[in-house]
């Protein structure tokens, strides 16, 4: 079985245990992105199948979701998500590790992001390739640190 097929398939069978907990009108998360972006409209997919409710919020230039969320651009990618809590997930952030900022939400934190787009994140699947990754933990200062490291492409569901 192809990777995309694979992922599609552990996505439904891993997701559809998770939308009791996150089901609530109140969860719905904003995610800004361009009107064509075919990646990040893959990655919404991604993420519905895996319980997370979403609004796409779509406009030629989401720079100014970026600055206002306070997103270094070291630490920028395709689309911007916002939790509604407040909480930044930039970029191809698989939604298990969405779900498990949100259980644990640090104090400094304003949330995680998948700088660039690597090969095989989700919404960026291509046949059998996959670069490993790192899923950054943003922090209210600026900084950022390792939240996760993703050398395979199974450890994103």
């Amino acid at each position: 079985m192809n990777r995309p097929l694979r992922g599609l398939v552990l996505t439904l069978l891993l997701g559809a245990g998770s939308k009791a907990a996150i089901g609530h009108s109140s969860d719905i998360f904003s995610v800004y992105r361009a009107p064509l972006c075919g990646c990040c409209k893959t990655w919404e997919t991604h993420a519905e199948l895996q319980g997370l409710q979403l609004q796409s919020q779509v406009h030629d230039d989401i720079s100014f979701i970026k600055a206002q969320q306070g997103i270094a651009p070291r630490h920028q990618s395709c689309h911007t998500t916002v939790s509604p809590q407040g909480f930044v997930f930039e970029g191809h952030v698989p939604a298990k590790f969405i779900k498990q900022f949100l259980a644990e939400a640090p104090a400094d934190a304003i949330g995680l992001a998948v700088p660039a787009m690597p090969l095989g994140s989700p919404g960026m699947e291509m046949g059998d390739r996959f670069t490993p990754y790192q899923v950054l933990l943003l922090l209210k200062d600026g900084q950022a640190q390792v939240y996760a490291k993703v050398t395979h492409y199974e450890e994103q569901f």
